[in-house]
């Protein structure tokens, strides 16, 4: 099989703010920007990769989802522990340092993981966790 991530789906829970920081503060492009009964979707995604996206979408209209779910899901969005998504970077302290000149909130700082990483955690607008590793310098650089 031949099988490529498409895209992901993140909840937010103000799309302006959401729209701001995966634009203007994680240097994202806006791939599309629905809108639906007084709900946005907003489709976004890292320049240079066409073929990966993240949708940021309102959680309220997932189908089926009771009252009673809705709230359990924006009570785990407010503590961050609903949605999350890894990324990496070529250069994490440039990347936490604009993070942290953006006043994104920060979970925690670089860190050597046990695990064999170096990564930072920082939450998203709509408190989706958002860890982000060095990526791995090629063998030749090494």
């Amino acid at each position: 099989m031949d099988i490529t991530i498409h895209s992901t789906f993140l909840p937010h829970s103000d799309a302006e703010t959401s729209l701001a920081f995966y634009r203007d503060v994680l240097g994202f492009e806006v791939r599309k920007d629905v809108g639906y009964a007084g709900m946005r979707w907003i489709t976004v995604g890292p320049k240079g990769q066409p073929g990966t996206s993240i949708v940021l979408y309102p959680p309220q209209a997932t189908p089926g989802v009771t009252d009673d779910e809705k709230r359990t899901i924006a009570e785990m969005m407010a503590k961050g522990t609903f949605a999350m998504i890894l990324f990496s970077t070529p250069d994490l302290a440039a990347t936490f340092e604009k993070l942290q000149a953006a006043d994104a909130e920060i979970v925690q700082e670089p860190t050597d993981q046990p695990y064999g990483v170096r990564d930072c955690g920082v939450r998203d607008p709509a408190g989706n966790m958002i860890r982000i590793q060095q990526a791995p310098r090629p063998t030749s650089q090494r």
